[in-house]
């Protein structure tokens, strides 16, 4: 088997075509929690705030010099990707909370017997015929 055909045998397999779906998906998905953070949440909160950008809040550690930048501890943009996360993380708490609770009413309901074999069915015939 060459190289490219074992490559394509385990690239085409379900679970890796799933896993980049999900990769792809999720990006997606953390780039609209970034602006719902960034463009929704956090306008409110400055303002509550006074008024207050969260993205320019920062410690200055040593001023600009000579053209060179400043050296600074950027805490507003570290508290809005905290922001980010939580709200990622509770979302993706419950989606599998919910798919939990679909496998366990899965798990839960009744299932039907299975269909007895040929050998069950015949043995059964056999028994009638010979309690007769």
């Amino acid at each position: 088997m060459s190289f490219a055909s074992e490559f394509k045998d385990f690239a085409m397999k379900g679970n890796v075509v799933d896993m980049a779906v999900g990769i792809i998906i999720g990006a997606a998905f953390g780039k609209i929690i970034a602006s719902l953070v960034a463009d929704i949440i956090m306008p409110p909160i400055g303002l509550a705030m006074g008024g207050v950008n969260f993205t320019d809040l920062a410690f200055v550690l040593k001023e600009s010099i000579d053209g060179a930048p400043a050296v600074v501890i950027s805490w507003g943009k570290f508290a809005q990707t905290v922001i980010d996360f939580l709200i990622i993380a509770m979302a993706v708490f419950v989606g599998i909370k919910a798919m939990n609770s679909m496998k366990k009413k899965e798990e839960e309901a009744p299932k039907a017997p299975p269909e007895p074999t040929k050998e069950e069915v015949l043995l059964g015939e056999i028994r009638d015929l010979l309690q007769k």
